[in-house]
């Protein structure tokens, strides 16, 4: 990630920190009170009490924290959190009052890309954080090249002929579609973006269903509840085009919820059983062909007696 991002010019984490890698050690850093730092203002990476953080508290607790976190001051007194949420979370469950930090003067933009790179390198994000954490940066991306963060197809000059969304993608790994997809997330309920983290409804259905309205999609959740239904990417992308038509009832709801594709038939003869009924020098294309031919004539036999109830 650190490669591509070298390929724009924005600011480097260096740059904005204004040191480099070697001073970053000696730069001194302060204890501030948890009770001064305040979380980052739609922070979109959850802090949750799980294995990890209690493991991290532990640590915490007998090796205090080993990587100060980012800080830069409120105007209203305090600091808020750039880079270190977790960590403190952990001081508070390891009984510490205080958090090493290093405290930057950053702009708003500034503070955001540094924030989501942070946090984007950790094993394991989930869908919604990635959506408006992709979301977030984006958009300071595109307020860094000077023009306004809903305009993402024009080039930025600043990109080197490159749309913000091309350089956001080399950057985090991902396709152009793939960081749209993840953004158009963001538009759904909370409900339903709570069943993508758990894998509950998959990612493209969910794409689709984020161009319902939000009064749709909240009859949607009533409706999927009551069948206890997860709509497919078919079902989804007729539901999109009803919506987008004016069309969108809770009847159409239902019809396309409800409608099944038939499973497919799928018949497995065991080779023992086979056995007994052909010579055993036969081999699997012999034995077919006399199969088929059975069943050719079963068949005609059936129609025959079709044929005849008709006549009757």
């Amino acid at each position: 990630m650190k490669g591509s991002a070298g390929k724009i010019q924005l600011a480097s984490l260096d740059d904005l920190f204004g040191v480099n890698q070697s001073q970053a050690t000696e730069e001194p850093f302060q204890e501030i009170l948890l009770s001064d730092l305040h979380p980052f203002n739609g922070h979109p990476f959850h802090v949750m009490d799980d294995e990890k953080m209690h493991e991290m508290a532990e640590s915490v607790a007998q090796h205090g924290v080993l990587v100060p976190g980012i800080v830069r001051p409120r105007p209203e007194g305090g600091y808020k959190l750039v880079s270190g949420h977790r960590r403190k979370r952990a001081c508070e469950l390891a009984g510490l009052t205080t958090m090493p930090v290093f405290v930057r003067e950053l702009d708003d933009d500034e503070a955001v890309l540094i924030m989501v790179d942070s946090n984007l390198q950790r094993e394991k994000i989930l869908p919604s954080e990635k959506a408006f954490a992709y979301r977030m940066k984006l958009e300071a991306m595109k307020r860094k090249a000077g023009r306004p963060f809903n305009n993402s197809v024009p080039l930025a000059q600043n990109y080197g002929g490159k749309t913000s969304r091309e350089i956001l993608g080399e950057q985090v790994g991902e396709s152009q579609d793939q960081i749209r997809r993840y953004i158009r997330l963001t538009c759904l309920l909370p409900p339903l973006l709570q069943m993508v983290d758990e894998n509950k409804l998959v990612l493209r259905p969910a794409v689709e269903l984020s161009y319902l309205t939000q009064a749709e999609q909240g009859l949607l959740l009533a409706i999927m509840d009551r069948l206890t239904a997860v709509p497919t990417l078919e079902q989804a992308q007729q539901l999109k085009m009803y919506s987008q038509n004016g069309q969108l009832t809770e009847t159409k709801m239902k019809v396309v919820l409800a409608h099944k594709k038939p499973a497919a038939v799928q018949v497995t003869l065991k080779k023992d059983r086979l056995k007994q009924y052909f010579p055993q020098d036969y081999s699997q294309k012999q034995m077919e062909e006399v199969i088929f031919s059975l069943l050719d004539a079963w068949k005609f036999q059936q129609e025959g007696v079709g044929a005849g109830d008709e006549n009757e």
